[in-house]
């Protein structure tokens, strides 16, 4: 049989679009021939998405540069082939291969998976499915890889739990850099891989393995609880934490694609978690406690990235870059050493109140193209009950100062759907937009283009949010006409220079769906794959009418999961996963939300 490099270089390549995404060797790949063959752990990084998005994911950058610092250890990149790439593949028998050095993903010793998504779920499903590895952990033998999810999805697993093996709670550098060491003890040990997993489980107190779980329902469908089939298996799961952040590992000579990718840039977290705690925001709960790098350690990071890449944007990358302590220095000092080589400095998740302090600096050391702001919600006694920290007053005064010194757009981020939401509420998204654009002409301009986007709540684990009931989609599609028929009041025509882009209501309906959902859903996944769902996040490709058949066969209710209110004592499927604040706490701040907006909290459903 032909080498499988040379099958894709002959028999694929030829007959995709933009192949370029698809021939690896890209500058400052680390694995060369021969070193898939000669390591002692060989782990496939599978990003279950397209080129084009994988490539700027920073966490799969990081576990590739971590794994591939280890001795005895190889890593290689795989990610989905698009639906041209998948035909060819399927009617040439071309199994799915790594993207570096060409090796079948089968022949992994570990293929990590990030789960970043709740749509990526049928991608997960390809990568197993053109790798030739059984859909479900109880059929995998000691032939294939061990499958191991990390990300933010693995906060609650239970919808892909049959699917994996292993499940890590928490931080990848840690974790990872543990189970590349175990895993080659126990290899060498002559451990078999069906023994590995409960190896690997019993030894470390933040990796799940669902299949050494029993899962027990009540009558009415919901769950009475998930727990260990013996003692040597742990009740609950902790979250693994790099402690050392500013020292942690990370990759110093990043990945440069050939061909556009979504974000073309290098870039460096500069702090994990968020001392915010918006009620909604699931990664604020989560990535506690708050870690921060150093500004010289950031500045040194940059400057060897640089020297690698050729890069021309510098990304200071966070949940809230705003509320980085340092970040009037940081960026002082960034653009002084780069602004003579024409390196942008991008600061993404501004907050209004902290950029009226710092217009000053971002004069020189950001372009001006456009500002991105979360407003979240229209009125603000809505943003105290989320917990938003913006008033329309430090809005309205904020893009005022973004006007006077250079802006000429704002896009607006906006939520549809908060627990005791109001018709002011979506009115006033588009009262708040036009303020916004108005608020340019004291600039002595005309109005700046502003463009809002709505979109629709998917309430989440380990939040205040996680008893709501996410509003039915009738409510979401009445919300859109609603916000049009707004914003062309007037002779049919937009006021201004607003516009409103609304997100796919079904999608954000089954997102819902999978946030909060049980071990029952993994039928459902697999069918709807099974039907021809791919890329699920992508407009172009999502079919809703694909996910209601495979409903209706598995015979499986989505409201039950995403338009129920639950009961304070519901168990939840994440219950035995540490992921944060405790329930009395978080329940709490649930109530707290009717109360600061004056309406009455919705009764549990009735389950029949």
């Amino acid at each position: 049989m032909r080498a499988l490099k040379h099958r894709i270089a002959d028999e694929l390549l030829p007959f995709v679009r933009q192949p370029g995404q698809y021939i690896g060797g890209e500058i400052n790949q680390l694995p060369a021939e021969g070193d898939w063959e000669k390591a002692a752990v060989r782990v496939a990084i599978a990003f279950p998405d397209a080129y084009t998005i994988g490539m700027s994911h920073l966490g799969c950058q990081i576990i590739y540069w971590l794994a591939n610092h280890t001795p005895g250890c190889c890593a290689e990149r795989v990610y989905c082939p698009w639906g041209d790439a998948e035909v060819v593949m399927r009617q040439k028998g071309i199994e799915l291969f790594t993207w570096d050095t060409r090796q079948p993903v089968s022949s992994a010793d570990i293929l990590a998976v990030s789960l970043q998504y709740e749509m990526s779920f049928t991608s997960v499903l390809q990568i197993l499915d053109l790798a030739r590895i059984p859909f479900r952990a109880s059929e995998r033998d000691d032939s294939h890889p061990l499958v191991i999810a990390g990300g933010p999805q693995a906060d609650n697993p239970e919808p892909m739990a049959p699917f994996l093996d292993l499940v890590v709670l928490g931080d990848g550098e840690a974790s990872m850099a543990a189970i590349l060491d175990a895993t080659k003890e126990l290899k060498a040990g002559g451990i078999r891989r069906r023994d590995m997993i409960r190896a690997l489980a019993e030894r470390f107190e933040w990796i799940y393995a669902p299949n050494l779980y029993d899962v027990t329902y009540h009558p009415d469908g919901t769950l009475q609880g998930i727990r260990p089939q013996d003692d040597k298996i742990r009740p609950r799961i902790e979250r693994c934490q790099t402690k050392d952040f500013d020292e942690a590992p990370f990759p110093m000579r990043p990945l440069v694609p050939y061909v556009e990718v979504v974000h073309d840039r290098f870039a460096i977290e500069i702090m994990r978690g968020c001392p915010q705690r918006c009620r909604f925001c699931h990664a604020g709960y989560t990535k506690r406690p708050l870690r921060l790098r150093s500004v010289d350690r950031i500045l040194d990071m940059a400057e060897e990235m640089h020297g690698a890449t050729g890069m021309d944007e510098f990304g200071l990358l966070s949940l809230s870059t705003a509320d980085y302590p340092e970040l009037a220095e940081l960026t002082q000092r960034a653009n002084e050493q780069f602004a003579d080589r024409r390196v942008n400095i991008s600061v993404p998740s501004l907050r209004v109140d902290k950029m009226l302090s710092s217009i000053p600096w971002m004069v020189n050391s950001v372009r001006k193209g456009g500002l991105t702001l979360a407003v979240e919600a229209a009125n603000d006694d809505m943003r105290a009950a989320i917990r938003k920290v913006v008033t329309d007053g430090n809005l309205i005064d904020g893009v005022k100062q973004a006007y006077a010194a250079g802006w000429r757009r704002v896009k607006l981020y906006f939520m549809c759907g908060f627990p005791g939401e109001r018709p002011e509420d979506i009115d006033g998204i588009v009262d708040l937009a036009r303020l916004v654009s108005e608020a340019r002409r004291e600039a002595g301009k005309g109005p700046a283009q502003v463009n809002a986007a709505v979109g629709w709540l998917v309430p989440k684990p380990y939040t205040p949010f996680q008893w709501a009931a996410q509003p039915p989609a009738e409510y979401f599609h009445d919300a859109r006409r609603r916000l049009s028929s707004l914003l062309h009041q007037g002779g049919g025509k937009r006021k201004g220079g607003v516009k409103i882009k609304t997100h796919s209501v079904e999608r954000s309906v089954l997102e819902a769906v999978f946030a909060r959902g049980d071990r029952k859903l993994a039928d459902v996944i697999e069918a709807a794959y099974r039907l021809g769902a791919r890329f699920d996040g992508w407009d172009e490709c999502f079919q809703p009418a694909l996910w209601r058949r495979a409903f209706d066969d598995t015979g499986i209710d989505p409201a039950w999961y995403a338009h129920r209110e639950r009961a304070p004592t519901e168990v939840f499927p994440w219950h035995h996963l540490r992921g944060g604040a405790p329930n009395d706490y978080l329940l709490r701040q649930y109530d707290d939300v009717f109360t600061q907006i004056g309406v009455e909290k919705p009764s549990p459903a009735v389950v029949n």
